[in-house]
């Protein structure tokens, strides 16, 4: 597998608490967004769930309902996979039979939802920096932002191998803060899942549930996102 593509990250500025930060030429700086990934900007739900029947399959094992394994949404795949494999070389296995499917049929099983890139553009507009925070792959999620047209507008790109510890821990988050150069307090996070919920409340952003993912306003709950979305757009007026 290629190595990581990263995103360059702008240089870094002073920010301030608040709304917006002022930057050394007087002007306000809007609040960074950071965005998950799947399940939030793109829908790539029906590929998780068939690579992951898939991978089973090829092992001669039961799989998971969807149901199950879509509670696995938002943290890395090799951390999903511990549930249910017997040792070390069966995760292996597992993961590969999951990569070999996901891989051929990536392309072909994801798209944005609705409003994401007029959404993301009016963001980008306005002067807003914005992140991925992401439990899969650097060099997957920048993949799935070229083939759906966003990595242009994307500042930098945090993976699970971009951290040494992952959702709902904050470190993923706390390092796009400072590839941004921004506090935490001038910042966002939009995820679908209870982990990036949990994961945005730790590191001190505020956390934006959105509900146009898989999950219900119920199963995020848990998490105590600051907003709710119930569309993309939402974000706008927030």
């Amino acid at each position: 597998m290629p190595a990581p593509e990263r995103s360059p990250a702008p240089a870094p500025r002073p920010a301030a608490s608040g709304r917006a930060s002022v930057v050394s030429n007087g002007a306000s700086r809007r609040p960074a967004i950071l965005f998950d990934l799947d399940g939030t900007l793109i829908d790539s739900i029906e590929l998780i769930l068939r690579s992951a029947r898939y991978a089973f399959q090829k092992l001669d094992r039961e799989c998971p309902s969807d149901e199950e394994w879509l509670t696995g949404v938002g943290i890395p795949l090799f951390t999903m996979f511990e549930r249910y494999a017997r040792d070390a070389a069966d995760k292996a296995a597992l993961i590969a039979a999951y990569r070999e499917y996901q891989m051929e049929h990536h392309d072909r099983l994801i798209r944005c939802y609705d409003d994401v890139v007029e959404t993301v553009l009016e963001l980008r507009a306005r002067g807003h920096e914005l992140a991925i925070v992401t439990s899969k792959s650097e060099y997957l999620a920048v993949r799935a932002l070229n083939h759906v047209g966003l990595a242009r507008h994307i500042d930098t790109v945090v993976g699970c191998d971009g951290s040494s510890r992952h959702k709902p821990d904050p470190e993923p988050v706390l390092i796009a803060l400072r590839r941004l150069g921004c506090a935490p307090a001038d910042a966002v996070f939009v995820g679908d899942s209870v982990h990036d919920m949990v994961a945005g409340n730790a590191a001190g952003v505020r956390s934006a549930a959105a509900l146009w993912g898989p999950f219900a306003r119920t199963d995020l709950e848990p998490g105590n996102p600051t907003a709710w979305l119930e569309r993309i757009s939402d974000i706008l007026a927030l």
